[in-house]
């Protein structure tokens, strides 16, 4: 496991999308707990800084992610 550190503060579960039940879960499970290094928002904050993660930026947006890295 290589669980998020941003977890329990990840603005996308906590004014987004809930995690709970349903597609959030399986993300959050995925994602958060699972392999952070594959998260489109953890892609972002950790090369562009917390300001450059859009706040509609899914965990799975990961062509969006490498765009907005490029500069895009």
């Amino acid at each position: 496991m290589n669980k998020c550190e941003c977890v329990g503060g990840c603005p996308f579960f906590n004014d987004v999308m809930p995690d709970s039940s349903g597609l959030g879960a399986i993300m959050k499970n995925k994602y958060c707990l699972g392999d952070k290094t594959k998260c489109a928002r953890y892609m972002v904050f950790t090369k562009k800084g917390k300001p450059a993660v859009p706040a509609n930026l899914y965990p799975n947006m990961i062509d969006r992610a490498k765009q907005i890295i490029a500069g895009g």
